[in-house]
């Protein structure tokens, strides 16, 4: 459903205007009824002369609630731009119009009021000053209709207008659903309610939603549009969702409803920045507001190169490539600037500002992905998804993770130079462990599973990644010891400890990784011609032995019985029930 939007300065008529035309008065508050002042937003929704059902958010003129426009107009379609003709154009005209071109809102038409208090030649005077107003920016095409709430002329005319700018607007994402809360209430024997403009994807009735950028989840109990109960909210209508299971102080104007994980929050952000017109330049040492949906935020100008910036928030909101923003100077009270999220969790700021030139926030969604793939080298589906709403096409995958070519390359190098490192340091190791590699590289192992399969150099050990078709020889200056060795431990089954060896460690872990040696525990080896003489020795034990019955048929302590039976355990020879086992 397409969303009309109300802009203009202060007592030009913009709620006078929307309760002619759906004969709903906007304005809610008492206040705003007593000093004919609209304060907050306003809503109200009627049939076009064609039949298409629309939204109107009305929002306020006066500069003192400019906050309260900002949360409203980010989401419309259409401009229904409102200029008396007895005023003329006036400072907020100029301001709302900025808001308009800076969220690039290239839909709208003017709707010149209160003519049946002027004189003809007023109007056309009024007509041609916005038009000249209009000129280079998105509303430059937009039609001017005179029209009078009052006597109802030229109200045809401009309702022909909007039936001919939405016919033309796209229909809404239905990908993965967000509504900026503008109001929340608690009603009697309802709850917790929220109102917005459902922007994108379905929200159903009985599902669970989050709250970003708290991440309080609550269920759907119920939704209404337009004051009607529906088990399906629509993308592109005005919404309101009494939620379960959640306290009226945890969600607010500037909260995002979305589906759980769908969203991520960042505080610091790459833009494309454009000054309004009226402003020469931006200060990096400005104090600003930023504004996107319903939410307003401090900003801090942290990097400027051109039209890109990176910009640091007072506190995380959730946000896509491509989302537009609004920058208001809070010294000057003023709308400054605006444009477009390029990068919601951009590197340092110098490589953030040169990678936002390369991104094109109205391409597809998977080119995006795919742009953003390229500048981080690897990254999570997830993350990709909830930044951009797309996956890149034709990239390698390993598990959840995202790669580009030349980090697949980059990486492979750097893997072999660690495991011809590891070779060097350790000549009687196998190789390096797969594991340790994955933290040396600082990516997921994996990851690394990926890189050592693709790759010609490497392969993998067991749990080791090694160089392609190395072979690790006991070296000859080795042998006389594993000899020493050997001999002790053939001996007796009561053998020394791996303390009392005095072996070489790293000969010690050759010979357990070559299976000359089999490590029953921390501080015991065998061979494996003892570990056959202990399992002929367990197989003539009758079913049901005890840890007592072995040690003596074997002549040993229990300092070496009950190590050899939990390793017989973990490797499935034996199976235990309490104090009795038997051999499988």
């Amino acid at each position: 459903m397409p969303l009309i939007g109300t802009a203009g300065h202060v007592d030009h008529g913009k709620s006078t205007l929307i309760e002619r035309i759906t004969g709903r008065d906007p304005d809610r508050w008492e206040e705003e009824k007593r000093r004919g002042l609209t304060i907050d937003l306003g809503f109200a929704w009627t049939r076009l002369p064609s039949g298409t059902e629309v939204s109107f958010v009305d929002v306020p003129g006066h500069e003192r609630y400019l906050k309260n426009m900002l949360a409203g107009i980010e989401a419309i379609d259409v401009a229904l731009f409102v200029v008396a003709a007895d005023e003329g154009w006036m400072p907020q005209s100029e301001e709302h119009l900025a808001v308009l071109d800076l969220l690039e809102v290239g839909a709208g038409v003017v709707a010149l009021t209160k003519i049946d208090s002027v004189e003809t030649d007023l109007i056309e005077l009024a007509s041609l000053e916005i038009d000249e107003k209009l000129a280079g920016t998105t509303l430059e095409k937009a039609f001017v209709v005179p029209v009078s709430a009052k006597t109802g002329a030229g109200i045809d005319r401009l309702l022909g207008a909007l039936d001919d700018l939405v016919a033309h607007v796209p229909g809404a994402s239905l990908a993965r659903p967000r509504m900026w809360v503008d109001r929340s209430f608690t009603a009697s024997g309802a709850g917790t309610i929220v109102t917005g403009t459902l922007l994108d994807g379905h929200l159903e009735v009985g599902e669970v939603v989050e709250i970003y950028p708290s991440g309080h989840q609550a269920r759907i109990r119920g939704a209404q549009s337009h004051e009607l109960s529906t088990e399906r909210s629509e993308p592109g209508r005005r919404v309101a969702l009494n939620l379960a299971s959640i306290d009226r102080k945890d969600v607010g104007r500037g909260d995002m409803v979305g589906r759980p994980g769908d969203w991520e929050s960042s505080d610091r952000i790459a833009v494309s920045l454009r000054s309004a017109r009226y402003v020469e330049e931006l200060d990096r040492r400005g104090a600003y507001q930023f504004h996107i949906g319903s939410a307003v935020e401090q900003a801090q100008i942290v990097g400027l190169d051109g039209q890109v910036a990176v910009l640091r928030l007072s506190g995380p909101l959730p946000m896509k490539v491509g989302d537009r923003y609004i920058l208001r100077d809070t010294g000057r009270k003023l709308v400054v600037g605006g444009g477009r999220v390029l990068d919601p969790l951009p590197p340092n700021t110098a490589r953030a500002l040169r990678n936002a030139r390369e991104i094109d926030p109205e391409a597809d969604p998977a080119e995006v992905a795919a742009t953003l793939l390229g500048q981080r080298g690897i990254e999570s589906i997830d993350r990709l998804l909830r930044h951009t709403g797309g996956e890149p096409p034709d990239v390698e995958s390993a598990g959840e993770w995202r790669l580009d070519s030349s980090t697949i390359e980059r990486l492979e190098t750097r893997a072999a130079e660690l495991v011809q490192k590891e070779h060097a340091d350790r000549p009687l190791r196998t190789g390096l462990p797969l594991a340790t590699l994955a933290v040396r590289l600082g990516v997921a192992p994996e990851v690394v599973e990926m890189i050592v399969d693709r790759s010609p150099n490497l392969e993998r050990v067991g749990p080791d990644v090694s160089i392609e078709g190395r072979e690790v020889e006991i070296p000859r200056e080795s042998i006389d010891e594993w000899e020493r060795v050997k001999a002790v431990l053939e001996k007796r089954l009561a053998t020394p400890t791996v303390a009392e060896l005095e072996v070489d460690p790293e000969l010690l872990h050759l010979l357990v990784r070559r299976g000359d040696l089999v490590r029953i525990s921390q501080d015991l080896v065998y061979l494996p011609s003892q570990m056959r003489a202990i399992e002929e020795i367990l197989r003539s034990l009758p079913e049901g032995f005890t840890v007592s019955d072995f040690r003596d048929a074997a002549d040993l302590s229990r300092k070496y019985a009950v190590p050899i039976l939990e390793w017989t355990d973990r490797e499935s020879i034996t199976i235990r029930s309490g104090d009795h086992r038997r051999v499988r």
